[in-house]
């Protein structure tokens, strides 16, 4: 069996394949309801669009929540409660991310004139991901449950590996990288929405919550980028406390930052679709919500959880 801090690292992986896997597709959500090509579609396929894009950016949100909940619920050390949590939230937003996915592809088909080829085309791309991400995975796991020296059970939440401070800062790093995709799909399309036609006939305050939300962005790059830069400039590449503190602390501040460009576009996506204020204020705070709570508020519980669970432990 892999030792416990290697199955951290390689759920932090795995978390971070599925964000590149998003990043694209996040920035074409947001991008194609600027697109001229858009108002051809039904209002039917507008919703299911905008619907779409809700669900991605919860499956978002749960692909990069791995990287607060091991910051804060388990304070940068490899507790088995990290690697849980990971395969709990990816298992969790494939489905609201395959479905984002098929819902995609309904709209390009009625980009081609026929509703008949998006529903196709949708419930094919249902399939194959439930097959590919569920039905796969449960039939092998299954299997392997009843076979000698198959699937090993998780350790207890409060088992913790012991990690040198080289592995705490490779895995801050990595935890950075997981988050830089998502930030960097969002930056892109941004900048490019505001060159874009319909842009210009957004209400002005829309525009400048679009301007807000980029700020937010571009300042989440750059202190999701600092800690490379810090740790080659000041300390020469060399592994110090303070610098694993200070990457600690810029990795969760540029998370606030993210989630308020995220929210801040998706009010104005949602109010361009709805042509309803009310619903973008909505929208927006319930992405707020979501992210907030599930990248620190459920992080915070659960480190004081695990503390409890921890003293209660014999000696």
């Amino acid at each position: 069996m892999a030792e416990l801090k290697d199955k951290v690292e390689t759920s932090l992986n795995e978390a971070r394949i599925l964000v590149l896997g998003a990043q694209v597709l996040l920035g074409f959500q947001y991008e194609s309801v600027f697109e001229p090509r858009f108002e051809q579609l039904t209002p039917t396929a507008h919703y299911l669009l905008l619907g779409g894009l809700a669900l991605l950016l919860f499956a978002l949100a749960c692909f990069m929540a791995p990287a607060p909940f091991h910051w804060l619920a388990c304070r940068g050390r490899d507790f088995s409660a990290a690697q849980r949590f990971t395969t709990q939230v990816v298992g969790t937003a494939l489905l609201p991310f395959g479905l984002a996915l098929s819902l995609d592809l309904y709209a390009a088909g009625e980009l081609l004139h026929s509703t008949v080829l998006g529903v196709v085309a949708a419930a094919i791309t249902l399939v194959v991901v439930l097959s590919f991400w569920y039905v796969w995975e449960l039939w092998d796991a299954r299997g392997r449950a009843g076979h000698p020296g198959g699937r090993q059970p998780m350790p207890q939440p409060h088992a913790v590996a012991p990690s040198s401070l080289s592995d705490k800062i490779k895995r801050v790093l990595l935890e950075a990288r997981i988050v830089l995709p998502g930030a960097q799909a969002l930056l892109g399309f941004q900048l490019v929405t505001m060159y874009m036609e319909d842009f210009d006939k957004l209400p002005s305050l829309l525009k400048y919550v679009h301007l807000a939300g980029l700020a937010c962005i571009g300042l989440s790059m750059v202190l999701l980028m600092t800690p490379a830069a810090y740790h080659r400039l000041v300390e020469g590449g060399e592994d110090s406390e303070r610098f694993l503190r200070l990457a600690g602390r810029l990795l969760l501040s540029s998370m606030v930052f993210l989630a308020l460009g995220i929210a801040a576009d998706f009010w104005a996506v949602i109010e361009k679709v709805s042509q309803s204020r009310a619903w973008g204020l909505l929208g927006a705070g319930g992405a707020l919500l979501v992210f907030y709570g599930l990248w620190f508020g459920y992080s915070l519980y659960r480190r004081a959880q695990l503390e409890r669970e921890s003293a209660a432990l014999p000696g």
